[in-house]
């Protein structure tokens, strides 16, 4: 069947629901765990599964799609076992229980964004200047979404349960299967002619960089809902406050064709880590403050926007036409994979061990890490 409308919407569609689920996960999901009585520790072990997960599993999907150009349907897979997940997570009894649960639909789900990123780079590659021009204002459509989520579920938490999270995640789970059936075709590379993944030393820099910008959000997303019901906001006010970060980054997102004409790739990741250092330790130490907590989140703008636009850039220039699929899938596995479960559980341990000052300062030592990486890549001519 024939589609009538654009390539843009059926790709901007996709974003708008994933995060719209992805919203929804990140900002109360640790919540939801707290109510199901979790500790800190079991928290940090749940939310890291995924990201230990997508270590391996985004580039063993990513070969496969690579080779037989199946982009779309295993992203379909991947959305439907988001959905039979939170359908069963009310009926998984204990900790255990529910880490096996995420854990196994993980390892179905995590090519979903990866693969999405490869085929909407594909599907604008014979525009002029369209990995950097056009994807930012597909892009946004994620974060129009993820901000309907976080508000939608903060105002929900003033009123009712965070008890009905699984049953709203399984809903927008089912959004996204519906939008990933309208996403373009892959293409195949076939195994006598796809080439072996060479990483050189500009990619292995990206990849190092992503790692600890990961890591570095490790307690962000395990705790700020957390930290901020400890000093009191209210569930409306959280939702604000991610919705801010949110915000900031659609700017950057309408931005970027001009930010990318004047500045290097590798200058946009070294600001953007720059900021991360400061946002981290304001976080940490001043979040009873809501003016500097304000200013923190805007910083969200640099520490994921310009960072994940420059960063995905960078990903497709430094790997070949005939390995995107597993090059983002790589990126994916080591940034949102090993890093996001380092991040986390070092969050955990951090929180345990000295409170959310200690954890959040932890992510400030990380960003700092990930600036020396990214500086390198001007050397790189990136």
């Amino acid at each position: 069947m024939r589609l009538s409308f654009p390539i843009n919407a059926r790709l901007a569609l996709f974003y708008c629901a994933f995060f719209i689920y992805a919203g929804a996960y990140v900002a109360y999901f640790p919540a939801y765990l707290a109510w199901r009585g979790l500790g800190a520790a079991e928290i940090a072990w749940v939310i890291a599964l995924p990201a230990f997960v997508r270590i391996v599993a985004p580039t063993a999907w990513g070969a496969l799609a690579d080779r037989t150009g199946w982009q779309r349907g295993i992203v379909v897979l991947s959305c439907a076992a988001n959905v039979a997940c939170f359908a069963l997570l009310p009926h998984a009894a204990g900790f255990g229980a529910i880490a096996w649960l995420i854990a196994v639909t993980s390892a179905l789900a995590a090519a979903a964004m990866p693969l999405v990123e490869t085929i909407t780079l594909g599907a604008l590659a014979g525009r002029a200047g369209a990995q950097l021009g056009h994807y930012g204002p597909i892009r946004l459509w994620g974060s129009i979404g993820f901000i309907a989520a976080v508000l939608g579920g903060g105002a929900w938490l003033d009123w009712r349960s965070v008890e009905a999270l699984p049953a709203a995640l399984a809903l927008c789970s089912g959004l996204c299967v519906a939008a990933a059936l309208f996403l373009p075709t892959g293409i195949r590379h076939p195994a006598q002619t796809a080439a072996p993944l060479v990483v050189s030393r500009a990619a292995q820099a990206v990849l190092a960089a992503g790692f600890c910008m990961s890591a570095a959000h490790g307690a962000l997303y395990a705790f700020f809902t957390l930290h901020l019901q400890r000093e009191g906001y209210s569930g409306s006010a959280i939702g604000l406050f991610w919705t801010l970060g949110v915000l900031a980054e659609i700017v950057v997102f309408l931005y970027l064709p001009a930010l990318f004409r004047r500045f290097a790739l590798s200058a946009l990741l070294v600001a953007s880590f720059a900021c991360a250092v400061l946002r981290f330790l304001a976080i940490g130490w001043l979040a009873a403050l809501p003016a500097v907590l304000i200013l923190a989140q805007l910083l969200h703008a640099a520490t994921f926007g310009s960072f994940h636009a420059a960063s995905v850039a960078a990903v497709h220039r430094v790997f070949p036409p005939q390995a995107q699929g597993r090059g983002q899938t790589l990126f994916s596995s080591i940034c949102y994979g090993a890093g996001g479960a380092a991040g986390a559980l070092l969050a955990g341990w951090a929180w345990e061990a000295g409170g959310p000052g200690f954890a959040f300062s932890l992510s400030s030592v990380l960003s700092l890490a990930g600036l020396l990486f990214a500086y390198t890549l001007k050397r790189e001519g990136l």
